[in-house]
């Protein structure tokens, strides 16, 4: 009798083969460079597949070659993380900001232009805004709460609107939550493309995680994923993710093999540990989340609260949030009445919850965005973006709840 398994319960056993390592109940940690060849046709034939001088026979596999273009732990990991979003295909690099990069670094070239989301993730935007350009790509970006005729506005401005090779963007946003319509972007993409030309949609989607949303299911070509946050979830390692079809993905990966920014094993080991627990982990840290944010909400000392679980009901962002998403999350932001001064004594203040960048780990962190994460963008589209002096960013952890309140509180005390 066939049963479909849920994503959480093939976490532990998913594309293992325990007869293939003595027997090991877990994965071992393949720590090799490089592996041996049964013979020189078969050594031929994978790097035929490999490097894409032809396509796989059927049933033919990708054997082993060389830890840089594949390794047990990576594609056994890559298979997991494959089940969460109904990918066909997935890459893990060293980074998230090495995913992002390489996505966009495969796709466009000098002349293409970029439509992206504000705000990013200080180091998406500086790439995007600072680097592209230096390689002849346009950028324009766009804000959350503009409806697809301001958006296209945006495009028809820049005068070259036929150039258009991605729409880029991150939904929820970081650090304000705001949300981007996917489908209305796919829309965009799909009046752009033309037969020579597809106009892709890249969605990271770190603040959610795989569990909250799924990008794909809504038209997007690629998701990314900070591995770092959520994925890992312990902050103990550094690695991205990338997920899409396996005709895109093939190119995504060939430039990863040249790159050379592929994940290592002890990596791709730590993320399937990371695996196991992950739907646990990120339940435990909503449910926190809720609770931290409707104290926020009704703080004498706090003027604005950014959570997904208090956007207003009949608003068009509360329409996105329906068809979106399954949960409001566990990041949150918030504005204190006063400045810089006031956001920094109440950082210096707490005692449990600790004053670190990075986000989605089993502890609680805060973070002053507009010094910290956000630091190189310009303080004009700073202001734009509504990242002010007095917001601070809170991921929220597995502790528990009261506790997290408690420092909360007695740090707003401070003030």
């Amino acid at each position: 009798m066939d049963h479909k398994y849920k994503p959480e319960s093939l976490m532990m056993s998913y594309g293992y083969k325990p007869e293939l390592s003595e027997g090991a109940i877990k994965c071992p940690i393949f720590q090799t460079s490089t592996f041996v060849f049964k013979t020189a046709e078969e050594g031929k034939a994978f790097f035929e597949i490999a490097y894409g001088k032809r396509e796989k026979l059927a049933n033919e596999e990708l054997g082993l070659i060389y830890s840089r273009i594949n390794n047990p732990d990576l594609e056994i990991l890559e298979d997991r993380l494959c089940l969460w979003d109904n990918a066909e295909s997935c890459a893990v690099f060293e980074s998230g900001m090495s995913a992002i990069t390489t996505v966009l670094l495969e796709f466009l070239e000098p002349g293409d232009l970029i439509l992206y989301s504000r705000p990013l993730y200080g180091g998406t935007d500086h790439f995007i805004h600072h680097y592209l350009p230096k390689i002849g790509i346009g950028t324009v970006g766009f804000k959350p709460g503009q409806d697809r005729d301001e958006i296209i506005k945006l495009l028809e401005d820049t005068g070259k609107p036929g150039k258009l090779k991605i729409i880029y963007m991150e939904t929820p946003a970081n650090p304000t939550n705001e949300l981007i319509d996917i489908e209305c972007c796919k829309s965009i993409a799909k009046q752009y493309s033309q037969p020579e030309n597809e106009v892709l949609v890249v969605v990271d989607n770190t603040y959610m995680g795989p569990l909250w949303q799924h990008p794909l299911k809504h038209g997007a070509n690629f998701v990314i994923y900070s591995a770092t946050k959520y994925i890992g979830g312990h902050s103990d390692i550094i690695a991205g993710a990338v997920l899409g079809n396996k005709e895109l993905m093939k190119r995504v990966k060939t430039l990863r093999t040249f790159l050379g920014n592929m994940a290592g094993p002890w990596t791709g080991w730590l993320l399937m540990r990371s695996l196991e627990t992950l739907k646990i982990r990120m339940e435990q840290q909503q449910k926190n989340a809720i609770e931290v944010a409707n104290f926020l909400h009704k703080h004498p000392k706090v003027k604005k609260v950014n959570y997904l679980g208090l956007i207003k009901e009949g608003s068009k962002e509360h329409d996105i949030f329906k068809k979106q998403y399954s949960g409001s999350g566990a990041m949150l932001s918030f504005e204190l009445k006063g400045g810089e001064r006031e956001a920094f004594r109440f950082l210096n203040s707490l005692k449990m919850i600790k004053l670190a960048v990075s986000l989605g780990g089993t502890e609680c962190l805060a973070e002053h965005p507009r010094t910290m994460t956000h630091a190189g963008i310009d303080d004009s589209d700073l202001k734009e973006m509504g990242i002010t002096d007095s917001m601070v960013r809170l991921s929220i952890g597995v502790e528990n709840y009261k506790d997290i309140i408690w420092d909360i509180e007695q740090a707003l005390n401070k003030i």
